[in-house]
């Protein structure tokens, strides 16, 4: 039994092999455009309160560093202390990463864009 099982299960994976190649690839495809749509905003932000940077030296006041605002010639200056690496930070973008490609593939499904043919 246990041969006919894995013939059979062979047998319906090469018949799959072209729409599961082509799933994995769009999965791959869109797991990285939505790591570098999550990524990018924090990279920018921690480049931007960085103290190398320009930007946060301009508070003048030694342990405060400037945060970035949307309007330009808004300053706002925070302690230094409440900026800090945690735990968390490592597993939200991960599982953000998830939920959208998890929800862009039932958005494909639900459309109908992929589908493919039951009875082969």
């Amino acid at each position: 039994m246990i041969p006919s099982f894995l013939t059979s299960l062979l047998h319906s994976l090469t018949l799959r092999w072209p729409v599961l190649l082509y799933a994995a690839t769009w999965t791959v495809i869109l797991t990285a455009m939505v790591a570098v749509a999550s990524f990018s905003p924090e990279v920018a932000f921690v480049s931007a309160i960085s103290q190398s940077s320009s930007f946060s030296k301009a508070c003048g006041i030694e342990g405060m560093l400037r945060v970035p605002m949307d309007v330009a010639g808004e300053r706002l200056c925070l302690p230094v202390h409440l900026f800090g690496k945690s735990k968390i930070d490592w597993i939200i973008p991960p599982v953000f990463a998830a939920v959208v490609v998890t929800g862009s593939a039932w958005v494909v499904r639900g459309m109908g864009l992929w589908e493919f043919d039951e009875a082969n």
